[in-house]
């Protein structure tokens, strides 16, 4: 199939692993010859094609540690701020 249909990243393979569980082999091939008269078709064209909604792409879910550093960083910076807003707020009285 990917000599039919333009494949640029994971998200396109997994559509045309959806495309091909949910119409067929013989469908998306039809599909992307029809529509490869200029090269070969982007999956989203073939899915627009078949009347097919492409499926929600996977969001890889990131560790909850990879957080704390990030928050770590905030937490200081706001500290720094209000210290700075303190400071301020003395300066003016």
């Amino acid at each position: 199939m990917n000599q039919l249909i333009r494949i640029l990243n994971d998200g396109d393979r997994e559509t045309l692993a959806s495309l091909r569980k949910h119409v067929g082999d013989v469908r998306v091939a039809a599909a992307a010859r029809h529509l490869g008269s200029n090269g070969k078709p982007y999956v989203s064209a073939v899915c627009r094609y078949l009347g097919v909604r492409p499926p929600t792409p996977h969001q890889h879910s990131r560790p909850v540690e990879d957080c704390m550093v990030g928050d770590n960083y905030l937490a200081q910076i706001r500290e720094l701020l209000a210290q700075r807003n303190r400071a301020l707020l003395k300066h003016r009285l």
